[in-house]
């Protein structure tokens, strides 16, 4: 089954590497993939998958900076960390700058795809088959994406989340408060700059003029709503 996710597999053993992509393409998971630190950084805010696994050793860049500074630059997905049991990873500190969760190495095959399907389960709407339409776009929230004008737009998990709860509160005024519960699940320490950004990338993949947004509008002093064609 083509699930339409993307996993970043992050890895300098080139054996376990193409081991877990092998595994994660028969799940039905869509891979791309580093073996570099400095690489992998530019890959992931370059192609901005789904799900990173990300090692925490790795030549030119570790992976706890490279969590660090792709949350910096506003990368919200989910960011597995590998780490060898022998390390000594100060989890609880880890947790602070935007990890998702952990996998000890040498980690059960099955165990790995059992958390990445998990997470997947949580970030995605995977039982939301509706259809939402605003003018020419239709929304698919389970494959997150957008059909706009016949083409597909690919949505990241948080820019699907936004769209979905704007488009399920049609015209109410959102404050941003509330879409950052919605979106990232808990009072997290994500500031509202992040949130806008997330905003003006997603205006630039459904409004004709995203400087002059039709449908996704700024409420001044509070956050925003969502306003379809009919009540314009």
């Amino acid at each position: 089954m083509n699930k339409d996710i993307t996993v970043a597999v992050i890895e300098d053993d080139e054996n376990l590497r193409f081991l877990v992509k092998h595994r994660l393409e028969s799940e039905g998971y869509q891979v791309i993939q580093s073996g570099n630190g400095n690489e992998a950084e530019s890959l992931i805010l370059e192609k901005r998958p789904d799900v990173v696994l990300l090692d925490w050793m790795l030549p030119g860049k570790e992976g706890n900076e490279i969590c660090e500074d792709v949350r910096k630059a506003g990368f919200e997905n989910i960011i597995i960390m590998m780490t060898a049991k022998s390390q000594d990873v100060d989890k609880i500190e880890a947790y602070s700058f935007g990890v998702t969760d952990y996998i000890s190495k040498p980690f059960n095959m099955d165990v790995l795809i059992a958390m990445i399907d998990n997470k997947v389960k949580f970030f995605l709407p995977k039982n939301s088959p509706e259809i939402y339409k605003f003018g020419q776009t239709e929304h698919h929230p389970n494959i997150h994406s957008l059909i706009r004008e016949g083409k597909k737009v690919e949505l990241t998990i948080l820019e699907n989340r936004i769209l979905l709860h704007f488009l399920q509160n049609l015209g109410r005024e959102i404050t941003r408060e509330e879409l950052m519960e919605v979106v990232w699940g808990y009072s997290s320490n994500v500031n509202t700059r992040t949130l806008d950004m997330h905003v003006v990338r997603l205006r630039k993949k459904i409004e004709t003029n995203p400087d002059k947004p039709h449908y996704l509008q700024t409420v001044r002093g509070l956050g925003y709503k969502f306003v379809d064609e009919e009540e314009i």
